[in-house]
């Protein structure tokens, strides 16, 4: 938010220089990101009459100008607008000014052969606008007060310094100037001076009627209707203390608008109450706040967008007809224009959560109205905003006040008033020691009253047996939203002591960090991934695609429409990345993700802890072998790069053919089991998936279970390593070769001839596979290499034959297969 120097000394007394206040505010919580001093934007522009004006003898758009600035001499000046005329009162910069919002230095010069001894300036080339259709002329107000010579600065609102200041969310009061007014007292000690409002009580009428459906998303309505306004443009003052807030003028309606919303926090909106009963067809408004629940229901917003409501946006309507997004934004069909000549001005509170929701689901479509309602406005002091705002618009377009009509479901604060225990040994347990001049000291009992006293809180000390120090505090209704514990207070406290003035302290005794068990094996995971060339993938939490089987978690307050349900799955987002790289010319992803995806069952949510990858395209660095073509992985290649992780962290992952999941490919997707238990996935995606994403030949995913591989690796016997003795006498291999019908899984045919190989066993392995002719229908021939190897001796055909005939038995008895060696 901006604040402007000028205003903020209207309504605290402040002496502090702009970079000290800049720094007590940020040191209390209130971080000022810049410092702009206006000052420099005009220094040397004067006001000047125009004696004279003339064509410019050489171009048909300049014109040349006597102009007296007060000096000896008029000077000379070539200007280019078309608004110039004799007479008139401008903004002259002199030589040797230099204007920074232009980045211009004016210099003596001739501009067609015609010497310019100056420059009349724009609004623009001051800084205070975008755009000007052409030099400012001073009029109106300001036509009896600018002496010849005056410097402009104090004029248009230049003598002022602009802090940009930041508030954390929770501070909802400090975006508004009597917010940071107060904030300042507290800060400095200085006194307020907060407007003083007339809060005559204005009668009702029953031309004029609120009803409210939505008690929840508003507890308070209050419709004014004011008679006989004249639009205008506001005053000088008004225009530009908006501008300073970077807010752009429009009339004295809108303008006042805006000026409460900057001053008190409190967002209002007028209507043109004529235009009301034009859009309801009838001379009584009614005005209502309701959800948007018809089918098809629109509303041209002021911005000139034609919106299509949803199920969540909150909408003020006439007789039911939507006329504007509750706290967001009016509708362009009661906008107040040039014409208007009465006005409906709406002062609510609306549901933070329920703004918004019907933001967000416009395309997230902000405002300062909307800004303000989604951190909370202040419950207690609408009607003090509301009777300011008709204040002013009677001050400044005339008018008369007509009727109110209130609907308040507020919780009265005065009768149930928010009272907090506060501990003084807790807040100096929790706070520290201070620096009571260089020695370790602690808060006293007077500096804790004297702080939060400043911030409008009432204390009051408890009388009981204990010894310590314990008061009642009172909250004040405007920091109801965010004080509501004691821990609150103390952080208060803190802010505004200073927390430059406690002590730096440090642990009197420090403890070597070491990592948990998890982290350590989730590292080892990691780095297994990494060494056979797959990188760690981070992404959102957020699903995609969102499925209509119930499954997935919604977020009750997602950012944005397209992201409202939890991941229940790695693979999807996984794709995404893969997309993505291809799309910026990245090559194809090969990549893993560690995180947590979402579900639901019988006991309610689920957080489940998963490890997920992609493997695709070509992953050699140079295609000169190839011709230039890419070579995608073969299903063998790919799943040898999971075998590789799987060898390095010593993991026995055994396969089985699988054909539930739609995304895969049915005959290359093999479920993965480690002891017995179903720890996952790995495949080929579905060839018409891949057709729809756009991607390579070949793509292959897996996705694992981590709490079996966790609990399997965190085992005792498996986390220190133990050596085993090798063998250093020869090994003697056996090979065998057999029909076996294509449904037996080569996995279980190993698992038997592991099995009765015995101990002597020491590998096997599948090196031949043929399918085709000579092979019986239905059938493939397998070639498996047993080897044999002891620890204390060389095999001979007795140590061997008998186990290899026993594979042999097994193979024929157990798998019916057709032996061929």
């Amino acid at each position: 938010m901006y604040i402007a120097l000028n205003w903020l000394k209207e309504l605290v007394n402040c002496e502090l220089a702009p970079e000290e206040l800049a720094k007590t505010l940020t040191l209390a919580g209130f971080e000022v990101e810049s410092i702009e001093d206006r000052n420099t934007w005009a220094d040397g522009v004067v006001v000047g009459r125009v004696l004279t004006r003339i064509q410019h003898p050489n171009a048909d758009k300049l014109s040349v100008c006597t102009v007296d600035v007060g000096g000896e001499e008029p000077l000379q000046i070539v200007c280019g607008a078309a608004n110039v005329r004799a007479g008139i009162l401008v903004a002259v910069a002199t030589v040797g000014t230099y204007l920074p919002k232009v980045d211009l230095k004016i210099k003596p010069a001739k501009l067609r052969g015609e010497k310019s001894e100056g420059m009349i300036c724009s609004l623009s080339e001051l800084g205070l606008t975008k755009d000007s259709e052409g030099i400012y002329i001073f009029g109106g107000e300001d036509a009896d007060t600018p002496a010849i010579g005056t410097d402009v600065r104090s004029l248009l609102g230049l003598d002022d310094v602009i802090l940009d200041l930041s508030s954390t969310a929770n501070r909802a009061d400090a975006l508004s100037m009597v917010g940071i007014a107060r904030e300042v007292a507290a800060l400095t000690g200085g006194t307020l001076k907060l407007p003083i409002v007339d809060m005559a009580t204005i009668p009702a009428q029953p031309q004029l009627t609120v009803s409210v459906s939505e008690a929840q998303a508003c507890n308070i309505y209050a419709a004014t209707s004011i008679q006989g306004v004249e639009i205008a443009p506001s005053p000088q003052w008004l225009q530009r203390r908006l501008q300073a807030a970077g807010i752009r003028p429009i009339n004295n309606i809108v303008d006042v608008t805006n000026y409460i919303l900057l001053e008190w926090g409190q967002p209002l909106h007028a209507f043109d109450a004529d235009k009301l009963q034009a859009v309801s067809g009838s001379e009584t408004i009614q005005m209502g706040v309701r959800y948007a629940e018809k089918q098809g229901e629109t509303l041209k917003t002021l911005d000139g967008q034609s919106r299509q409501l949803q199920a969540q946006n909150l909408l003020i309507t006439a007789r039911n007809v939507p006329v504007a997004l509750a706290g967001v934004m009016g509708g362009e069909s009661t906008e107040v224009s040039i014409g208007t000549q009465n006005i409906v001005l709406e002062a609510a509170i609306f549901d933070p959560v329920a703004v918004r929701k019907s933001a967000r689901s416009q395309g997230g479509l902000r405002s300062e109205a909307s800004t303000r309602y989604e951190r909370g406005v202040n419950l207690a002091e609408l009607e003090t905003a509301t009777h300011r705002a008709i204040e002013l618009i009677v001050q400044l377009a005339g008018g008369k006040i007509s009727s109110q009509a209130i609907i308040d479901r507020r919780p009265d604060l005065t009768l149930q008033p928010r009272t907090i225990k506060l501990r003084l040994e807790r807040l100096n347990q929790i706070l520290g020691p201070i620096d009571d001049d260089g020695e370790p000291g602690e808060i006293s009992p007077e500096d804790v009253e004297r702080t939060l006293t400043a911030l409008g809180c009432q204390l009051v000390v408890t009388e009981g047996e204990i010894e310590e120090t314990v008061w009642n505090v009172v909250v004040p209704p405007y920091r109801y939203r965010d004080l509501e514990r004691e821990i609150d207070l103390i952080e208060e406290v803190a802010r505004l002591y200073g927390y430059d003035r406690f002590m730096d302290t440090l642990p009197s005794e420090s403890t070597a960090g070491f990592l948990s068990l998890d982290e350590e094996l989730l590292r080892r995971i990691r780095a297994a991934f990494r060494a056979v060339g797959l990188n760690e993938v981070i992404q959102y939490s957020y699903a995609l695609e969102k499925l209509n089987n119930g499954s997935q978690v919604e977020i009750v307050n997602p950012m944005f429409t397209e992201y409202s349900t939890l991941r229940s799955e790695l693979i999807s987002g996984l794709i995404h990345s893969f997309q993505t790289n291809l799309a910026q010319g990245n090559g194809a992803l090969q990549g893993f993700e560690i995180s947590k995806i979402f579900g639901r069952d019988e006991t309610g949510l689920i957080e489940t802890d998963v490890l997920a990858g992609i493997i695709g395209g070509d992953p050699g660095i140079g295609r000169w072998t190839t011709g230039g073509k890419p070579q995608p992985l073969s299903w063998f290649e790919a799943k040898g790069i999971l075998e590789s992780v799987c060898h390095s962290l010593k993991i026995p992952v055994e396969y089985q053919a699988d054909r539930s999941d739609p995304k895969l490919h049915p005959g290359r997707t093999a479920s993965l089991w480690l002891q017995g238990q179903k720890m996952g996935y790995f495949g080929q995606l579905h060839p018409q998936l891949r057709q729809e994403k756009d991607l390579p030949a070949a793509v292959y995913v897996f996705q694992l279970n981590l709490d079996p591989i966790l609990n399997y690796l965190a085992a005792e016997e498996r986390l220190v390593p133990v050596f085993k003795n090798y063998s250093t006498f020869p090994a003697s291999d056996r090979d065998i070769a057999f029909f076996a019908s294509v449904d037996l899984s080569l996995a279980d045919i190993q698992k038997s001839i592991t099995k009765a190989g015995g101990e002597l066993l020491e590998a096997v392995e599948v090196f031949d596979e043929y399918r085709g002719a000579n092979v019986p229908d239905g059938q493939r021939s397998l070639a498996i290499r047993s080897i044999y190897r002891a620890l204390d001796r060389t095999l001979t055909d007795a140590d061997v034959e008998p186990l290899q005939q026993k594979i042999r038995d097994v193979l024929v008895e157990k798998f019916r297969v057709t032996l061929r060696s």
